[in-house]
């Protein structure tokens, strides 16, 4: 264990380390009274850890939030509760400043507890913090931050990306665009080839599972278009990107049938960016968050 290796209680500085029964002990006497004040106090100090920076790193903040998940093996401890993927554990909010990826709140949750929980409260503090010292401010997160009731607010303090679930009524605005306001989605390399470029080796997982007849389903194209949308929530009207994923399914060497699948991010940005669309621009250059939201589906 940790606590009888020298080498790490010597870079700590210490030369006893409580056994994990004595430090739960110590750490179940604070509240969460406590751990707030906790954090508020570093947050003041990082306060003015900031203003020692240059000047290029309050053009911009963007807060990241996310639930995360939290396992743990134990048997007896306190708000633990079964997470979505069948395992046991706690349900972490995170918000995070993106571009030196510091915790600014991190607040703690039964398992069961879903993203968007209590989280509406963290991101107006998270605001609090950054509002007036960065130039710009952005919020951005997947579908469960997307958060209507609190559209309108954030709306008068930052720019904010968030995922839309495909309800049927956006699914519905999504098919009565026409063809001519769907424009075609070609992705940018992800790096830059520096020198010779190489040949792609075989795509060995794909190999099998044509082989052994697998179920597979392969994206033939993308379209991205754009339309204004209020929620019911709102009394502003905000705009809304459509991601068209044109999808064939096969199995094995045989196509069984097409299908579209899409997916919706609201924001309050305005729709033209430089000599960028704001739907090639969102898509491309905004958010890693909605990379990865787009890539895992």
């Amino acid at each position: 264990m940790q606590r009888q290796d020298e080498g790490w209680m010597d870079a700590l500085g210490a030369e006893v380390i409580p056994d994990p029964t004595t430090a739960g002990d110590f750490l179940r006497r604070f509240s969460e009274g406590d751990v707030v004040v906790l954090m508020k106090v570093i947050n003041e100090r990082r306060r003015k850890v900031w203003e020692r920076q240059p000047k290029e790193f309050f053009r911009k903040a963007i807060l990241n939030m996310d639930g995360t998940m939290a396992e743990t093996t134990g048997e007896c401890k306190e708000g633990m509760d079964i997470l979505y993927k069948g395992i046991w554990g706690y349900a972490p909010l995170l918000i995070s400043l993106a571009q030196t990826r510091e915790a600014l709140y991190l607040v703690n949750r039964s398992g069961n507890a879903p993203s968007h929980l209590d989280s509406a409260f963290w991101i107006d503090r998270s605001l609090d913090l950054v509002e007036g010292r960065f130039e710009e401010v952005w919020l951005r997160g997947d579908t469960d931050f997307s958060l209507t009731e609190h559209l309108d607010r954030w709306d008068e303090r930052c720019k904010f990306v968030f995922g839309l679930d495909a309800y049927r009524n956006l699914v519905t605005l999504a098919c009565g665009l026409s063809e001519e306001q769907w424009e075609m989605l070609e992705r940018k390399p992800r790096y830059e080839v520096q020198t010779q470029e190489r040949q792609r080796p075989e795509n060995v997982k794909e190999r099998i599972v044509r082989e052994r007849g697998y179920k597979n389903i392969r994206t033939v194209s993308e379209q991205v278009a754009e339309f204004d949308y209020r929620p019911v929530k709102c009394k502003k009207t905000y705009r809304v990107v459509a991601l068209r994923k044109n999808l064939t399914v096969e199995k094995g060497e045989m196509a069984l049938f097409d299908d579209i699948r899409y997916f919706f991010y609201i924001t309050n940005i305005s729709p033209m960016i430089g000599q960028w669309g704001l739907r090639k621009w969102f898509i491309l250059r905004m958010s890693d968050v909605i990379m990865r939201m787009i890539s895992s589906n």
